[in-house]
């Protein structure tokens, strides 16, 4: 990639980055080739299409607490620390004020895009206090690509310098790809979700009735292709299902995005993309996203179709396939790992038996190789209770536009229901009272309503179950 691709990239997509004054490009993780630092790197916060323009939102990125708010008055997204320098309240919860700032709810500071204090209520007309640096907030850059937010966590001057993480098969035969996914807040590190999805040998086993079958395991013979600071790739020439499928291509772009790439005669090509984002330690945001380039319309018609939100609910049935376990995994690996000496222990800890176990390996080296613990030397917290761990309202539904909207529909829908069931019930005595015995079918008729509000409501309580708590028993146990 040269200077100018990767500056028209990134300035396409990010109007409130300052051009440097002599362009170079720098790799993500810094320049040092011997550590990666996990903060000169572009992260994904939300999809764009879950933000309201009309409300600030919060994120934790790599422990740090933001604020993302739209500033209409440069038509972009911002990103502060969520800290009003006045007197460190959350600026998450503030508004948006009438003339477009980003408003402090305790005393009405207010903030322009660039961090800059518009105005202090309190201050005195003529007053300069609003134009100290004490007054300003810290801004982060912030771009978006593929529908995706991105935040540049380390110096801001080195953002459009490094290239923003994206797929870059979506950039080709764009009209061609159908593309769906969702995203959630799990309970355990990023560096182990990103073993769990680079880690194909678990699919047919821990997801078996949901998007696996315990008959297609079989040996995998994994080969790594390529391995820098940057990441690696790797291919699996026999591919899923037992060689049925094709050969799987697999991808990790260090530190926080991977996707297996397959192409099939049955299917067309299909990628397994997962960036995750790290949060703090023991906890990351999740995006997953399945880009298809189907042979056949039938496919792509009926995934067009289909409620964002029903997909979700799918998919957060897949990812509570192994949600419990691995937040409790880190945690004995963590308790493995502090009865030895130094990081390199995971292979104490690890029996990697066979060559399935490639790329879980080959990560944990490159964590080794360039000391690229994002929170080394911190402990993960107790353990959370099932009921935390399955729970969707929090870690999904109450951010995104689409389940939060649905969650709103299907209560609205419960409570008409039960009010047309109690109208229809207490009316059909009346009508018995009236006409009985001489019109019973005009009786029958007027509990039909009852009967059908009560099924209603029934289907509404099990979907809103749905988009507040996770399924306690996983498939493959059922």
């Amino acid at each position: 990639m040269t200077a100018t691709t990767l500056l028209s990239d990134n300035l396409n997509t990010n109007n409130n980055l300052q051009l440097p004054e002599q362009l170079q490009i720098l790799p993500a993780g810094g320049q040092d080739p011997e550590r990666f630092d996990w903060q000169e790197v572009w992260y994904p916060v939300f999809y764009v299409e879950d933000l309201d323009k009309t409300k600030p939102a919060k994120f934790t990125l790599l422990e740090r607490d933001l604020v993302i708010w739209w500033d209409r008055q440069t038509n972009a997204w911002k990103a502060f620390d969520d800290r009003c320098p006045h007197r460190l309240v959350p600026l998450s919860e503030g508004r948006i004020a009438e003339d477009g700032l980003l408003e402090c709810p305790y005393h009405g500071w207010a903030f322009k895009g660039d961090g800059s204090c518009d105005r202090i209520p309190q201050q005195p007309e003529g007053g300069t206090a609003h134009t100290s640096k004490r007054a300003c907030v810290s801004a982060l850059p912030t771009a978006e690509r593929q529908g995706l937010l991105f935040i540049y966590a380390g110096n801001p001057e080195n953002a459009l310098q490094v290239k923003i993480p994206i797929v870059d098969a979506l950039e080709t035969d764009t009209g061609k790809w159908t593309l769906f996914g969702t995203f959630r807040d799990l309970p355990y590190d990023a560096l182990t979700l990103l073993e769990n999805v680079l880690d194909a040998s678990h699919l047919p086993f821990t997801h078996h009735k949901s998007v696996g079958n315990r008959a297609n395991a079989a040996p995998m013979i994994l080969e790594l292709l390529e391995t820098n600071k940057n990441g690696f790739k790797g291919k699996w020439e026999e591919g899923p299902r037992r060689g049925k499928l094709g050969q799987q291509d697999t991808t990790f772009v260090a530190p926080a995005l991977m996707w297996h790439d397959l192409t099939s005669k049955q299917f067309g090509r299909t990628i397994t993309v997962v960036y995750a984002t790290p949060t703090r330690k023991g906890e990351c945001r999740l995006f997953a996203r399945f880009p298809f380039q189907f042979n056949s319309a039938i496919p792509r018609f009926f995934i067009g179709i289909t409620p964002r939100w029903y997909s979700h609910i799918g998919q957060n049935g897949i990812l509570e396939d192994d949600q419990i376990f691995l937040h409790y995994q880190e945690r004995y690996l963590e308790q493995a790992i502090a009865k030895t000496e130094g990081n390199s222990s995971y292979a104490k800890a690890f029996y990697l038996a066979t060559q399935a176990d490639t790329y879980v390996s080959e990560l944990r080296k490159w964590i080794d190789r360039y000391d690229a613990n994002p929170f080394a030397g911190k402990q993960l917290a107790e353990p959370l209770v099932k009921e935390v761990l399955l729970d969707r309202y929090h870690s999904h539904t109450s951010k995104c536009a689409s389940c939060s909207q649905a969650l709103k529909n299907t209560r609205k829908i419960k409570n008409i229901s039960i009010v047309i069931a109690a109208i229809s019930w207490t009316a059909s005595p009346l009508i018995g009272f009236f006409f009985a015995p001489a019109n019973l079918t005009l009786i029958l008729l007027s509990a039909f309503p009852a009967v059908i509000a009560i099924a209603v409501w029934l289907i509404c309580k099990n979907l809103e179950r749905k988009f507040i708590y996770g399924q306690e028993t996983p498939l493959r146990n059922l």
